[in-house]
């Protein structure tokens, strides 16, 4: 088995209204306990928006911290889950299903260096 991480990119700015959303949310509950009765799911989680971000990196020998994000853009990293399957064919259909839940953001698929077959 291997690990893939299911992106999801979203515009940087206030989320949709309730009634956007709402519905988003519910299909990708649903999305989600389908994952864990086919015995997927590992773990998801959404991000709080890039201004809550904060940076450390070594620079000139010291360890620098600064607020806000390391890269700025348009959008941002805004949620992701975690999948255990047996190729990037099974990692793609399932984030098909969240993609067409999630309708109005980019499922980015990526597997974990070291954990993916291949």
């Amino acid at each position: 088995m291997s690990y893939y991480l299911l992106a999801m990119h979203q515009p940087v700015g206030d989320p949709p209204p309730p009634e956007v959303l709402d519905p988003i949310m519910r299909d990708l509950g649903a999305v989600k306990d389908e994952m864990k009765a086919a015995g997927v799911w590992v773990f998801d989680g959404g991000l709080h928006g890039p201004e809550a971000s904060t940076v450390v990196r070594m620079r000139d020998g010291e360890v620098l911290t600064t607020d806000g994000p390391y890269a700025e853009g348009k959008e941002h990293l805004g949620g992701f889950t975690i999948i255990d399957v047996s190729d990037l064919d099974a990692a793609l259909v399932w984030a098909r299903k969240e993609a067409a839940a999630v309708r109005l953001l980019p499922i980015e698929v990526r597997p974990f260096y070291g954990w993916a077959e291949g």
